[in-house]
């Protein structure tokens, strides 16, 4: 059933396509391989813009430039646009087609070929970031964990992580239990999603749900990172129920231990590598399974002395953002998200 929903989503998107932007030059390319879409200011500018890699959410399963939706291409213009920004977005590869690491492999590429051609887009080459939402957001954390390692290329000014996903050892955290049956995004779909990356095989669902998919000597050592007691006191007051330890048999684990690499799981990297990351901005949604990720990980970068902005919709769900600036509905706390994605990469 949800495989026929990835398929019928997809077809939905390319029915309705918005026309130009009166501010913006729009420009469908291929950076190498990879097919992006690039929106820069039509007014001059006076110096170099800020550049930004932005990678749609949808799963890792939806979405794209060719067929990009309404609602993530009205969140690529507006970041354009407020921020006087060069928004470049990356049309990866989708899942199930194309599994892990497909889809951080050319959001990477696509990455580091905008970085070593800045000049034709008129972008200073010390003021880009990595931004996505939601599949978009791990994405984004993977790719900025990737090039914090890299001296042959300039380094990123930010990454900017709205909702994002960053691990999928424990989908029982406080926000999985509060808000599993919250759209738009319901636990046991934030699990196919995952598995739908991963490999494809959805058949050990109910094992990564009750987690019995990570061996428990694993998840013990990964404890000092995902575990809910790194989540503060007041994101556990509308009610959770700490968890047995469930261990995993070996034939599942065999199929499941590439969610242990961090390039899946940025929020499981080494503490070496977080302490290279760039400027951070979290935006996260009380109502929405993947809370705690953006919590977890705003306190991984802050242990380690990397600035973290973060932003909390008190009032928000996820995938709230796509709604920002559209013609049909709009939420006023997605609004104010936006807001202050904008005014954080101004300040940049």
């Amino acid at each position: 059933m949800l495989t026929f929903q990835i398929n019928f989503v997809r077809y939905m998107q390319g029915v309705r396509t918005l026309g130009a932007d009166q501010k913006l030059f729009i420009k469908d390319l291929c950076f190498g391989k990879v097919p992006v879409r690039i929106y820069q200011p039509k007014a001059p500018s006076s110096s170099q813009r800020r550049g930004v890699m932005f990678f749609h959410g949808g799963g890792w399963t939806l979405g794209s430039v060719g067929k990009i939706t309404n609602t993530h291409e009205n969140l690529c213009r507006s970041l354009a646009r407020e921020s006087d920004s060069v928004v470049v977005s990356v049309g990866y590869r989708l899942a199930p087609e194309h599994k892990y690491p497909a889809a951080y492999e050319d959001c990477l590429n696509a990455t580091i070929h905008f970085m070593r051609n800045t000049e034709h887009y008129g972008v200073d080459p010390a003021r880009i970031s990595v931004c996505g939402d939601s599949a978009g957001g791990n994405l984004a954390a993977a790719v900025s964990q990737t090039l914090a390692g890299r001296s042959d290329l300039p380094k990123l000014r930010a990454q900017i992580l709205i909702y994002p996903h960053l691990q999928a050892l424990d989908f029982n955290l406080p926000s999985y239990q509060q808000n599993q049956g919250v759209p738009l995004l319901f636990r046991e779909r934030a699990a196919f999603f995952a598995l739908q990356y991963l490999n494809g095989d959805t058949s050990h669902m109910e094992e990564v749900l009750e987690g019995s998919h990570i061996p428990i000597d694993i998840k013990l050592n990964y404890k000092k990172w995902v575990s809910p007691d790194n989540i503060p006191e007041k994101f556990k007051a509308r009610g959770y129920k700490p968890y047995v330890l469930l261990d995993c048999p070996t034939v599942v684990y065999e199929t499941m231990k590439r969610f242990c690499e961090p390039n899946l799981s940025p929020l499981l990297a080494e503490d070496a590598v977080i302490q290279q990351l760039p400027e951070s901005f979290i935006l996260t949604c009380e109502f929405d399974v993947l809370r705690d990720d953006g919590l977890l990980y705003k306190k991984r970068l802050e242990d380690n002395g990397v600035r973290v902005t973060w932003y909390h919709l008190e009032d928000g769900f996820h995938g709230i953002m796509n709604f920002s600036n559209s013609d049909w509905m709009s939420f006023s706390s997605g609004e104010r998200g936006l807001n202050n994605i904008v005014n954080f990469l101004k300040s940049l």
